[in-house]
């Protein structure tokens, strides 16, 4: 676990296993209430209600459209999965984040059957994030066109929702193959500006790709210049951090920030260090589904003190 965190800045006297949790490789999807701009978070489940809240929305990521190898030969079930749970849930999301890697090797087809996909969805407004997947044939030229309409560079931008500022990050573009992550100096005085604008009681949700916080470089696994992002981020008082990549879910907090890392709803990846290198990991077909799994996490500033509780979905929840 040492290459994984190395600092705990929190002062409430937690473990490593209280701020970092490394659960199940695969997923349906993670639903978040605001309530009074705190976040918590729980896996989705259509056997359990969204808690009362200001708001709720959906993180889904590396869904992977188009990958046919053992790991996960039909990839399209588990994400229809992911969009049926969505639908189940008792009240609808206001909307979903999709953190990236929509698509294999984001080719037209692929993109097209996901737009198809989501039109089952009963939450109609999705917020996107590429993955270096979403930008290997064309530098994202395709996926700019269909999904970052109005966003500026390679495709950030940011919005408002109930008093919440959501900036989504582009740290892909120029990403080589097991390299880590980087947003560039365009994108990181585009935030400075941004940030500026706002009072730093404004709860703040931060979404990219590749994780902003180091889990393990020597995968890739963490954005090379994140610490000028992560420094204009830390005035303000809530600030919550979404990424996807790794295929696992982990969380961290380090002061006022609450990192977050979403599972796949296509294939596992091996736990940091347990393999040569990363990469899609075949499990038996019969439990697959059983890497699924429902994480409950609340944060209550108050105390300053994380809650986590892991249970696993059975292939017919």
């Amino acid at each position: 676990m040492s290459d994984i965190i190395t600092h705990n800045h929190h002062e409430d006297h937690l473990d490593r296993r209280g701020f970092l949790k490394c659960m199940a490789w695969a997923g349906t999807g993670v639903v978040f209430t605001v309530n009074g701009g705190i976040l918590g978070s729980r896996m989705l489940s259509a056997a359990e209600p969204t808690r009362a809240a200001d708001f709720s929305f959906v993180q889904i990521s590396d869904s992977h459209i188009g990958f046919h190898k053992p790991a996960n030969p039909d990839v399209a079930a588990t994400f229809r999965e992911t969009i049926a749970r969505i639908n189940a849930q008792t009240k609808a999301p206001d909307f979903i984040l999709h953190t990236g890697d929509l698509t294999h090797l984001s080719e037209a087809a692929e993109f097209d059957d996901l737009q198809q996909m989501l039109k089952g969805c009963k939450t109609k407004e999705v917020f996107y994030v590429p993955g270096e997947h979403d930008v290997l044939s064309d530098n994202g030229a395709q996926y700019r066109e269909r999904f970052a309409k109005g966003t500026q560079g390679t495709g950030w931008f940011s919005f408002d929702h109930k008093g919440v500022h959501f900036i989504g990050l582009v740290n892909v573009a120029t990403v080589k193959e097991g390299g880590l992550g980087v947003l560039g100096q365009e994108q990181l005085d585009w935030l400075q500006k941004d940030l500026a604008r706002l009072s730093r009681s404004t709860p703040l949700v931060v979404f990219a790709h590749i994780p902003l916080w180091t889990i393990y470089p020597q995968w890739g696994w963490g954005t090379d210049d994140s610490a000028q992002a992560l420094a204009m981020l830390r005035p303000f008082g809530s600030v919550t951090v979404l990424n996807g990549h790794i295929h696992q879910a982990m969380q961290k907090i380090e002061g006022n920030i609450t990192f977050h890392t979403a599972r796949s709803t296509a294939f596992p990846q091996p736990e940091p260090g347990t393999a040569p290198k990363p990469g899609p990991m075949a499990v038996p077909a019969e439990k697959l589904r059983s890497y699924l799994g429902i994480t409950s996490v609340s944060y209550v500033e108050t105390s300053h003190s994380l809650a986590i509780v892991d249970s696993a979905l059975s292939a017919k929840s």
